[in-house]
């Protein structure tokens, strides 16, 4: 994109400038291959800057958790990615499950947060203790993506029986849970108990009121408890493509309300805003790269026009 050319009109144009501008090399890297007919191996070079000798992810893969060491949620991003290039397989997918199989708790499942962040910078609402619980907000997208992939491992056995109790026991939850639970079900083999625990989930989110379905009245809607002011759920951060199951959830006039809604939301430099606490600078710069690419992928998923 040369430096003297008009200023760009089109959303697609108008975020590719600014991921250019302030992305990672990774996100670069992503939007090279979503939007510009780029290659997988370059985005499986970018990533490999992040991973450590213990097989895991860290370096602040997840902006949120800063320092060098490994940690499942770097790990469930890390997996994320390959799946978005089509390479969650082989030998890189075989030494993630020994690195998940070393850091689960005795129940199988991974922590939200393992002890080895102790003495790096971490967001203050993610606690470091010495003998963390079993989390879906880590577990889920892990478990989820692989059996998407048909990966089969030893550590995914005791892993998918954690996730199918805590998603089907699921109440008094929170948004970022829910997504969780999502992304597990969206990705579990037995497709019939994925669909009825996605049904009762669905009515636990509008009964409790975790997803704004008027964007117009976002000031006038409280936001789950310990979340940012303005940090609401739309319905496209539920199902972020027609095909998960929570598109079931909402109407179409519902959805296409949060789509305008989420259209609407890119900013004058092109790049589309976080709207969860920032406790750190870093974190900012680095989130609204990533929250862009994924604005940009739901609205392209639902046939929304960018270029």
């Amino acid at each position: 994109m040369a430096e003297n050319a008009s200023p760009p009109s089109t959303p697609l144009a108008r975020a590719e400038r600014f991921l250019w501008l302030t992305a990672r090399v990774l996100e670069q890297r992503l939007f090279e291959y979503d939007f510009l007919g780029g290659g997988a191996d370059p985005v499986e070079t970018a990533l490999a800057a992040y991973r450590n000798d213990d097989d895991g992810f860290g370096h602040a893969l997840e902006p949120d958790l800063r320092g060098p060491v490994s940690q499942p949620l770097h790990t469930a991003h890390a997996l994320k990615v390959l799946d978005l290039i089509g390479r969650c397989d082989g030998r890189q997918v075989e030494r993630i499950c020994r690195y998940l199989t070393k850091i689960s708790t005795p129940e199988g499942a991974l922590p939200a947060l393992h002890p080895s962040q102790r003495g790096y910078p971490a967001a203050p609402w993610i606690p470091v203790v010495d003998d963390p619980p079993s989390a879906l907000l880590a577990t889920g997208p892990v478990v989820g993506t692989l059996h998407r992939n048909e990966v089969w491992h030893a550590w995914l056995f005791r892993a998918t029986d954690y996730c199918w109790a805590a998603v089907e026991s699921l109440k008094g939850t929170h948004p970022y849970e829910v997504e969780a639970a999502l992304a597990f079900l969206d990705g579990a083999p037995d497709r019939p108990r994925a669909a009825a625990a996605a049904e009762r989930l669905g009515r636990v989110v509008r009964e409790e009121g975790l997803v704004l379905l008027d964007p117009g009245r976002a000031a006038d809607v409280p936001v789950a408890p310990g979340y940012a002011p303005g940090e609401h759920h739309f319905a496209y951060d539920y199902a972020p493509s027609p095909g998960s199951l929570a598109r079931g959830w909402f109407s179409d006039e519902e959805m296409d309300r949060a789509l305008d809604h989420l259209l609407a939301l890119q900013e004058e430099d092109g790049g589309w805003p976080v709207n969860w606490r920032i406790w750190a600078p870093g974190t900012a710069l680095e989130s609204r790269p990533m929250v862009t690419l994924k604005a940009l992928r739901t609205l392209r998923a639902y046939g929304r026009r960018l270029d």
